[in-house]
């Protein structure tokens, strides 16, 4: 079965302090080696409502050839570099 809900963002959560739901904003909190931390806080009075982790697929770099670097211009027969 497939992850249909994999990246959910609150719009709105319940505020205790407002009493009533209210918009939200995202913060990042932190940036961590597994992801980055996100807090939720009421667009009204500030208060933290919640928090989420987002975790990325590690980027993976392109396989590298031998010999494919990059190599200088040339321009009237000298080197550019």
């Amino acid at each position: 079965m497939t992850r249909q809900f994999s990246d959910l963002v609150a719009s709105e959560l319940y505020c205790p302090r407002c009493r009533q739901a209210r918009p939200v904003r995202e913060r990042l909190l932190l940036v961590l080696p597994t992801g980055e931390l996100y807090e939720y806080r009421c667009a009204e009075c500030a208060s933290s409502l919640g928090q989420r982790t987002v975790t990325e697929p590690p980027v993976r770099k392109a396989p590298s050839r031998p010999g494919s670097r990059a190599r200088p211009a040339r321009a009237g027969g000298r080197i550019i570099f």
